[in-house]
Formats: structure tokens, C-alpha cells, sequence
């Protein structure tokens, strides 16, 4: 995931990613404790998208709030 395409999303688009990498990330963990995780890389991906798009996230509120004021 490129963070030119989290920019070019709305902000509810980008929390319904977030949300989808939450999800993904709780399925990791849960498979890593079963022993059942074929591609550990996927979960430092996980974590890195998901802190990608609270980055984005931030980044339009603050826009959003120097605009208003």
C-alpha cells in the first residue's frame, strides 16, 4: 500500500481500511499462537499499513482543523 493512495482517499475510505488491517492483524496473531502462520513478514506489513493510514488520518485532521481556524 502506497501512501500516494491512502492521500487520494476520503477519510471514512480510510477508515474503513483501517478497521480491514485491525481485523487482519487480530487474525495474524491468533494464527501465530496456533502455530498455523505461513508468511510471518504479513504481520510487519500489517502493523506498518495500518500505522501508514493513522498517519494519513492525522495528517487530513490537521488540514482540516488549520483550515477552519
Amino acid at each position: 500500500m502506497d501512501a500516494k493512495e491512502l492521500r487520494d482517499k476520503t477519510p471514512d475510505q480510510l477508515r474503513e481500511e483501517l478497521s480491514n488491517l485491525k481485523k487482519e492483524s487480530f487474525n495474524l496473531r491468533f494464527q501465530q499462537a496456533t502455530g498455523a502462520m505461513e508468511n510471518t513478514a504479513r504481520m510487519r506489513t500489517v502493523k506498518r499499513d495500518a500505522a501508514r493510514v493513522l498517519t494519513i488520518l492525522n495528517e487530513k485532521a490537521a488540514d482540516a482543523a488549520k483550515t477552519e481556524a
